[in-house]
């Protein structure tokens, strides 16, 4: 009995620890995040685009740049809670991020999971791919599909109603399982990629031009 009741509780431990969540935002400060700002490196005496407001982590959209993660991961959910503070306009979420600046000197490289207002859940390849299924329909034509330059890098959503009206928060997870990339919004399913080229990497939030704010940022290892 006594064996059984050790295995039990070992068993536990063991799924605890992959099930773990982990809150990356504490409300107080970036403690767990670096930026990568061009503009801002070129001249410190430009305004810091990733703030913390209110208990909420602010992208104020310029200068352009990103919020990333000290650490890689892989395996995860990750969910997180969002709106646009004034203006409607464009931010995203990238996923598996490594080389920075690899496209156009400012995105690292990564899938971006967009937030831009009426095309949240799009895909964006960034010097990675992913793959969907109608891809033709969603992409465009097959000779022009690409992870750079002016090729057709973007991968529309499933849905074009799952957002909230301005102002309200928005809900978004993404479930990254080996080479398979799935979203949901809201509750909605609005992507579900697969055969990614990349499976593993850093986590980061845009500066893309509009103010963002952001609350509720946890990631659970599956």
């Amino acid at each position: 009995m006594k064996r059984i009741t050790f295995i039990l509780f070992f068993a536990s431990i063991v799924f605890f620890a992959q099930s773990q969540t982990i809150n990356l935002f504490d409300g107080k400060s970036l403690e767990g995040w670096h930026m990568d700002v061009p503009d801002l490196e070129a001249d410190s005496s430009l305004r810091i685009p990733f703030i913390i407001r209110d208990g909420l982590l602010v992208s104020l959209g310029n200068p352009q740049g990103h919020l990333i993660t000290d650490v890689e991961y892989d395996n995860y959910t990750l969910e997180l809670d969002y709106r646009f503070a004034g203006e409607p306009g464009n931010c995203g979420i990238l996923v598996h991020a490594s080389t920075p600046r690899a496209l156009y000197d400012m995105f690292p490289k990564s899938i971006e999971v967009q937030l831009m207002h009426s095309n949240a859940g799009d895909f964006w390849c960034i010097e990675q791919n992913i793959e969907v299924e109608d891809m033709e329909a969603r992409r465009g034509p097959k000779e022009n599909w690409g992870v750079n330059g002016r090729k057709l890098r973007r991968i529309k959503n499933l849905t074009d109603d799952s957002e909230k009206p301005l102002g309200e928060w928005n809900h978004i997870k993404i479930r990254c399982d080996e080479d398979k990339v799935t979203v949901w919004l809201n509750g909605d399913l609005v992507n579900d990629g697969f055969n990614a080229t990349t499976t593993r990497g850093n986590i980061a939030l845009q500066a893309e031009g509009a103010e963002v704010e952001f609350k509720n940022v946890m990631l659970t290892k599956l």
